[in-house]
């Protein structure tokens, strides 16, 4: 969908074009004495043009996107515009049966006409795009569709889109979303969808369906390993009065362990199969989870291979490669020492970050005040010792000038004191 712009290149006025595509629908009869006289009953003739134009879902291809056009461009000169403009829309969203393969791209064509014709604050642009999305859907064009999602959050406020309208629109784009495979782009619109609900509606049958949607699909993501952008929606907290089970397993992957989650499957036996949810999925999460809730807690960062095995209920042999897994999960990043049968932890990601996580950030911080206390105390004997060190070493440097300075005035005084004897004697003679 191009920017909006109101330009028609068609020639001829109202009445003769409108004639000449009443001919084309067989209702040329119906319409001419609309257009004749001093009364001109615009409205009344667009009206017989546009239930009639279904047929043009059947005309050759060649000349679909022409008689469409023209179509629209009549509609636009009348006040009622509005009035007419759903209908085609209804029409565009049905099958083009003169074209099977070609026949979404012609249809979906048109429709991005009629939403660049319309102006940005033109409520009807809603109901376009509404049957843009329908289209895209039935087709698989979602491709054609993605770019224009950026602009979205600009169009709904120039619509001034009420919140039940909004939340409509995002379910229909999670809906198109989830069927084209875009697993990630479909969780995210039921978020948006869920952010719709006020504080009343939190509760109603339409917030927790939507709730318990996006729950399965983080559950069973592949790539979604944060819950607090799901745990921090009303919506899903009212899931632990409507429905406590699928709450309490939330809670488990938000932030407790494999042990935990074990012991739910056995509290709440063929639970997980009887609403569709995947066991090894949820199984295999937790493992991946819980070993970077080990590596968050481990004080020491040398995370040692038998107490990932442990945690895990895994054999030893394994754990080189489920830490693999979660490195390539991008919950933790580290290096395995194979020698040391460590893993050595350099990053972790905080499942949730709460009173006990402030604590274990409270332990390292006394931790490294120890440290920096420690070194700071050994750096500062080391200055002392190197201080006392050259104060001897001075003072031996300055013994040994002064007694070198004192030995050499004596031998110096002793040798003029001969050498003026010899002068002496030698003058006596």
């Amino acid at each position: 969908m191009a920017p909006s712009t109101q330009h028609v290149f068609i020639d001829g006025t109202f009445a003769d074009l409108a004639q000449e595509l009443a001919e084309y629908l067989n209702v040329g009869s119906e319409v001419q004495p609309l257009l004749e006289g001093n009364v001109n009953k615009k409205d009344e003739a667009l009206k017989k043009l546009v239930t009639a134009s279904t047929a043009l879902n059947s005309s050759p291809e060649k000349e679909f996107t022409a008689a469409y056009n023209l179509l629209v461009y009549l509609v636009l000169q009348s006040p009622s515009v509005n009035m007419f403009l759903p209908r085609i829309c209804e029409n565009l969203s049905k099958p083009i049966t003169s074209s099977p393969v070609n026949g979404s791209g012609l249809a979906l064509s048109v429709l991005t006409t009629i939403f660049n014709l319309l102006q940005p604050d033109n409520e009807v642009r809603f109901n376009v795009f509404q049957a843009i999305l329908r289209l895209v859907k039935s087709s698989g064009l979602f491709e054609m569709l993605r770019p224009q999602l950026t602009k979205l959050d600009k169009w709904i406020v120039e619509w001034d889109a009420e919140e039940e309208d909004q939340r409509k629109l995002f379910s229909q784009i999670a809906d198109v979303a989830e069927d084209a495979g875009e697993e990630e782009q479909a969780y995210q619109y039921v978020l948006k969808a869920l952010r719709t609900f006020d504080s009343g509606e939190v509760s109603s049958p339409d917030a927790q369906g939507l709730s318990l949607r996006a729950l399965k699909v983080a559950l069973l993501s592949n790539t979604h390993y944060d819950f607090q952008d799901l745990t921090s929606l009303p919506p899903i907290q009212a899931l632990n009065d409507s429905h406590p089970i699928y709450f309490e397993l939330l809670e488990i992957f938000s932030e407790k362990e494999l042990e935990d989650y074990n012991d739910f499957r056995d509290e709440h036996d063929g639970w997980i199969e009887e609403q569709g949810l995947d066991n090894s999925k949820l199984h295999r999460k937790m493992r991946l989870l819980t070993l970077a809730s080990v590596a968050a807690s481990t004080n020491s960062r040398e995370l040692e291979y038998k107490r990932i095995a442990k945690a895990l209920q895994i054999p030893a042999e394994d754990v080189e490669m489920w830490v693999i897994d979660v490195i390539r999960a991008g919950l933790i990043e580290g290096k395995l020492s194979q020698q040391k049968q460590v893993f050595l932890v350099h990053r972790t990601t905080y499942r949730v970050f709460g009173e006990k996580q402030w604590r274990e950030v409270a332990t390292r911080l006394d931790q490294w005040k120890a440290s920096l206390r420690s070194i700071k105390e050994v750096i500062s004997t080391q200055r002392q010792q190197a201080e006392a060190q050259k104060e001897r070493e001075m003072q031996e440097a300055d013994r040994k000038a002064t007694g070198a300075g004192s030995g050499a005035t004596g031998m110096s005084g002793g040798r003029r004191g001969g050498g003026g004897k010899d002068m002496v004697e030698m003058g006596t003679d």
